[in-house]
């Protein structure tokens, strides 16, 4: 059996992160892995409560450290009650999102400090940092075009906030190459996959035996 680890697929919203995640799922089990999912915020109920405030309450104005803190007080249950146990029942997990997302969407994008974000988020998370993030990298007129459906709070924002979060995205990725891995996803979905595979599969070597 494989060593539990922790993946996160992140990215600005049209990228197509969360499409790729039951693939990569289904990837992983063909090897042996035992495999948890969770989407963040959610997956909790905590978690889907405050989801549901932050994404689709548009009459609610939060303050952007409001914002963020809700996001962390989601992440904390989410460790708690599905990463944590997960990990130590010597599964892999593959997180849809995770601190990342604050520190650019509250951080580069929302005017917030990314360090203090960072600081809050280890308290959150009591420590707990991904293995491997998969940040998946689209151009904005691609992302917009995949958001056929009723945009969330966020995704109303607008296209210079959203320019924000891919340039803030690619920032983190660049000072962070130790964890970060970023992939082109303008390509379609299976050949995303074929590519978010093979970086696994390099990340991981055990993956191979």
């Amino acid at each position: 059996m494989t060593p539990p680890r922790f993946i996160v697929l992140d990215g600005m919203d049209g990228a197509g992160k969360s499409s790729q995640v039951a693939p990569l799922t289904d990837w992983l089990a063909g090897r042996g892995c035992r495999v948890t999912t969770c989407r963040d915020p959610g997956d909790t109920p905590a978690g889907e409560a405050i989801r549901a405030l932050l994404l689709d309450r548009h009459d609610l104005r939060l303050s952007a450290t409001a914002e963020m803190l809700l996001y962390m007080a989601a992440r904390a249950q989410l460790v708690a009650e599905v990463i944590e146990p997960a990990l130590a029942r010597g599964e892999w997990v593959i997180s849809d999102r995770y601190l990342l997302s604050n520190v650019v969407y509250q951080g580069h994008a929302g005017g917030l400090d990314p360090a203090v974000i960072r600081g809050v988020g280890a308290v959150a998370t009591g420590g707990r940092t991904p293995d491997l993030v998969l940040l998946l990298d689209v151009d904005l007129q691609t992302a917009t075009a995949r958001l056929d459906r009723p945009l969330d709070k966020l995704e109303n924002r607008g296209d210079d906030y959203r320019r924000r979060v891919r340039e803030g995205y690619l920032r983190e990725a660049a000072a962070d190459p130790a964890s970060i891995r970023v992939v082109d996803a303008a390509a379609p979905p299976d050949e995303v996959q074929h590519r978010i595979r093979r970086i696994v599969a390099e990340w991981f070597p055990e993956l191979a035996g």
